[in-house]
């Protein structure tokens, strides 16, 4: 697989609307005592800024990754945001545990992308 901004900009966008859906997901958890309408609505809002990168990341994608590979993808890019807005957002700590438990995913979707 030559690398082209088919094969660069798929994951560029994926990591995008990733960080958006993290805080529709998990950002009102800051401000849990704003009412939970707000909540849903602004949560609401921001996932659609998600869908319109996710839809045609994978769109674009699909035309270099098998569709396997696009939600390991996913799924990898999913732990490191919500690692790093975990401690930076909601000041969580990450914990040796989580370190483990996260490279030994990612160890696992190593294997999707073998050929």
């Amino acid at each position: 697989m030559s690398l082209n901004l088919n094969t660069l900009l798929p994951p560029v966008m994926l990591i995008v609307s990733n960080v958006f859906m993290t805080f529709a997901w998990y950002g009102h958890l800051k401000y849990k005592s704003s009412p939970l309408l707000i909540a849903i609505l602004a949560s609401w809002g921001i996932a659609f800024m998600e869908y319109c990168l996710a839809v045609p990341a994978n769109r674009m994608g699909s035309e270099v990754y098998s569709t396997a590979q696009l939600k390991t993808m996913q799924e990898v890019i999913t732990l490191a945001v919500f690692s790093g807005f975990s401690v930076l957002w909601l000041k969580e700590a990450i914990t040796v545990n989580h370190v483990i438990g996260f490279a030994l995913i990612a160890c696992g979707a190593a294997f999707v992308f073998r050929a």
